[in-house]
């Protein structure tokens, strides 16, 4: 069926949740808001020396849930997850007096393992690995009840997987107050002082190695004073959004005459749980033949959440009534999946799917069953190219370590000048487009040996000549003078500018791709040490060596779009035509 044909109604059936997992029963929803101004990142404090022991003997356990299911593998699900009546994880309060922290997290996304408390206003916190694995610690998300707003706490989580991560350079953790929600219109922000990030020593207790040996794992380590006595807030890694909250987006397109006449919604497939992996269809009049295809696909890693959000702001953009989105399905049909791992996303884990793997390191292994939703995206992409020609394939991610935002692209070193200069072209033209976010120096081209089952080298080695993974910073832009965290609003601007920049790169008058494809020659002549228009080339030289040899661009990215200077012209010389093409 094409978009613009009446569709019959489209359910969408509540989360299932692996049958293990205790799942309370209220609704955990947050309202949306920006900031009025952009949130600076928090002063760097160094390596965290603890005053402390990690030890639980040292402190008392106020919250532990459910740690049985590691090394176990997923055989079922449920909505509602496990039946009977729910376990009491969090320790009781002894009386008015009592400022113990109340500790939850078996809701949507939640993530939070133990909470130990080691001083009056002071707690250790353990995050429960991704399930059926014992790695893959980083995503946060849990509720803490009977604040008191006076005193400073610190909250120490003890086990993060990696060495380094963003909050060692200002990187602040999300708070959500549900007082301030209700009373002044206020959503998550960021807060957080005397913020440190440091890996675990050898000699240290138990709870800072990993529970099947190996290195120490990381503390994360923080100071905050809640905004209200009595308040329910919630902490949280990134911006959460849940598969509910797609559903719920989803709801609401359907329920739009104008929107979901241009956009049809199937199911792709199901998860091992059973959840629902959606496909979008979104095009023009004249339905899709003989239009190009461009396809999207966000959260094959669940912890990475605002690549949720640059979606929504993708699919927005593409469902508006704005001239250029119109141009666009005009143009184009776009396949869209905004959530390949929803069980993943359900959990609360960081990285994997309930087959206790990483679903974006499984492209083609013909495991249908193991891997549902990249199996079924990658099946989808080989059969439309056996018709029609995908432009490109976007995989939105979060980045933890890498400030701004930035894509990983395909150069294998084999093809000619052309095809590789083209490989960074729409790229650099996004610089442009966005030139306080996005960061052209941070890209990468290589295709690594251990890079062959993602995504973006596998829709690549169908076929699809711009394959690329968008990384979003779990932090923010040091880009344009901006030293600030992302807000929801600056996410989903991404997924605008992603259209402006397709729009660009597609524009059947070359002058903007041509200067495009100049431009990166110039910067890569520089790479290898060569004076452009000098006559060398770089075209001998391997991706590898390439970025081992990138230094940072002597001019800087033109703020004025892809068209170049401020007054329209080139900075750069006549443009050189490549050997291979590109979209046009």
């Amino acid at each position: 069926m094409s978009p613009g044909e009446s569709q019959a109604p489209f359910s969408f059936p509540a989360p299932r949740w692996p049958v293990e997992c205790e799942v309370i029963p209220e609704t955990i929803e947050h309202i949306e808001w920006v900031p009025h101004k952009p949130e600076p990142f928090c002063p760097p404090m160094g390596p965290e020396q603890p005053t402390y022991s990690l030890s639980e003997e040292q402190g008392t356990i106020v919250y532990h849930c459910s740690p049985a299911l590691q090394g176990s593998c997923f055989t079922h699900a449920r909505v509602g997850g496990a039946p009977g009546p729910l376990s009491s994880p969090a320790a009781p309060l002894e009386g008015p007096q009592d400022t113990t922290l109340l500790f939850e997290s078996r809701f949507e996304s939640g993530n939070l393992q133990k909470a130990i408390k080691v001083g009056p206003y002071e707690y250790v916190l353990m995050l429960r690995p991704d399930l059926y694995t014992a790695k893959h610690t980083q995503w946060f998300y849990f509720r803490v009840q009977n604040t008191r707003q006076e005193p400073l706490y610190r909250f120490t989580i003890a086990n993060m997987a990696k060495p380094k991560s963003l909050y060692g350079q200002g990187l602040r953790p999300l708070l959500y107050s549900q007082q301030d929600a209700q009373s002044r219109g206020i959503g998550w922000r960021r807060v957080g002082s005397d913020i440190r990030y440091c890996r675990g020593s050898a000699g240290e207790p138990p709870l800072s190695r990993p529970s099947g040996g190996g290195p120490p794992l990381s503390r994360l380590s923080w100071t905050v004073r809640f905004p209200h006595d009595g308040d329910t807030c919630f902490f949280a890694a990134g911006y959460p959004y849940t598969y509910s909250e797609l559903q719920r987006y989803l709801r609401g397109l359907a329920a739009d005459p104008a929107r979901s006449r241009l956009c049809t919604v199937q199911a792709l497939c199901r998860s091992l749980a059973g959840n629902r992996v959606y496909l979008l269809t979104i095009t023009g009049p004249g339905g899709t033949a003989g239009k190009r295809v461009v396809v999207a696909s966000a959260r094959v890693h669940p912890g990475e959440s605002g690549a949720s959000w640059a979606m929504r702001g993708f699919l927005d953009f593409l469902l508006s009534g704005h001239a250029d989105a119109q141009l666009l399905r005009r143009l184009f049909v776009f396949k869209v999946v905004p959530m390949l791992n929803p069980d993943g996303v359900v959990v609360g884990n960081s990285r994997c799917s309930l087959a206790g793997r990483d679903p974006n390191r499984a492209y083609g292994m013909a495991l249908p069953g193991s891997f549902p939703g990249v199996w079924h995206l990658r099946a989808m992409v080989q059969r439309v190219l056996a018709e029609q020609e995908v432009v490109l394939y976007c995989d939105f991610h979060g980045h933890s370590r890498k400030n701004n935002v930035f894509m990983y692209g395909c150069d294998a070193g084999g093809d000619g000048t052309g095809a590789r200069l083209c490989q960074r072209a729409f790229p650099l033209m996004l610089s442009k487009n966005a030139p306080d976010k996005f960061s052209f120096s941070s890209c990468k081209f290589q295709v690594q040996k251990s890079k062959e089952r993602t995504g973006r080298v596998a829709m690549w080695r169908l076929g699809v000549s711009h394959s690329y993974t968008l990384e979003v910073a779990f932090s923010g832009s040091t880009l344009g003078g901006r030293k600030s965290h992302f807000s929801v609003q600056d996410l989903e601007s991404l997924g605008r500018l992603l259209c402006d920049t397709l729009l660009d790169f597609c524009d059947p008058a070359p002058a903007k791709l041509q200067q495009c494809l100049v431009e990166a020659d110039t910067l890569l002549q520089r790479q290898v040490g060569r004076e452009p228009g000098s006559g060398g080339s770089w075209s001998d030289v391997s991706p590898s060596e390439l970025e081992s040899r990138y230094v940072n661009p002597c001019h800087p990215m033109s703020p004025h779009g892809a068209t170049g200077a401020a007054d329209g012209s080139s900075p750069l010389a006549a443009p050189v035509a490549p050997t291979a093409p590109c979209p046009t």
